[in-house]
């Protein structure tokens, strides 16, 4: 734990997550972020991803932001001719914001505490085969295929429990809200009963088509 920086850069995105032991990719343009992202690479490369509460004021300089994110690392890095930065980010523990530095930044810097998510660093697999696991997701799959996504369950099947679930949940068309939901789920059993409990209010929708790998 000592590892884990206390004061860090936070990127606030509307409607995205991301979970412990997932990575994803970001697209980074804006030139805010393009400094947070330079200082990092110079710095422990750590980032913090949280949502703002309110996603109608998605282009509000300083919004509200809810109060448990998660941590992430860049592993890949590659800047782009039109000076973009394409990025990977894997997560690595939750946290919970304690205050708001003031810097003289451009981007947002917090002080946050991982206390109450130690357990998310814990390497433990949950013993449950795929054939359950699809069983579960079948709402699930149907709601993403309605929905234009088609999942890559052959690839999901290499991964843990933890990591399809969260992959999954991260990906989901949920909204803001079910998604902070279920990023605050105190433990994967919670998550997985959660995504049920969304599933539930969900009616049929017809979306274009995306594939997600």
């Amino acid at each position: 734990m000592k590892k884990f920086p206390k004061i860090i850069p936070i990127f606030p995105l509307s409607n995205f997550i991301i979970f412990p032991k997932t990575s994803v990719p970001l697209n980074i343009f804006e030139d805010r972020y393009i400094d947070m992202i330079n200082d990092c690479m110079k710095s422990n490369k750590y980032i913090g991803m949280i949502q703002p509460v309110n996603s109608k004021n998605i282009n509000e300089t300083n919004p509200k932001l809810h109060n448990i994110g998660c941590l992430g690392k860049i592993t890949s890095f590659i800047e782009t001719e039109d000076k973009r930065y394409l990025i990977e980010l894997k997560g690595l523990i939750r946290f919970e914001i304690l205050k708001e530095i003031n810097t003289d930044k451009k981007y947002r810097t917090y002080e946050i505490d991982y206390q109450k998510f130690f357990h998310d660093l814990d390497k433990k697999k949950e013993d449950l085969k795929f054939t359950d696991l699809e069983l579960i997701f079948r709402d699930l799959k149907g709601l993403f295929e309605r929905r234009g996504f088609v999942i890559n369950w052959k690839a999901l099947e290499k991964q843990s429990l933890d990591e399809t679930i969260n992959a999954l949940a991260m990906a989901s068309p949920f909204s803001l809200e079910e998604k902070q939901v279920l990023l605050e789920a105190k433990n994967l059993d919670i998550r997985k009963n959660k995504i049920a409990e969304i599933l539930s209010t969900y009616t049929h929708d017809v979306f274009s088509n995306t594939t997600l790998q």
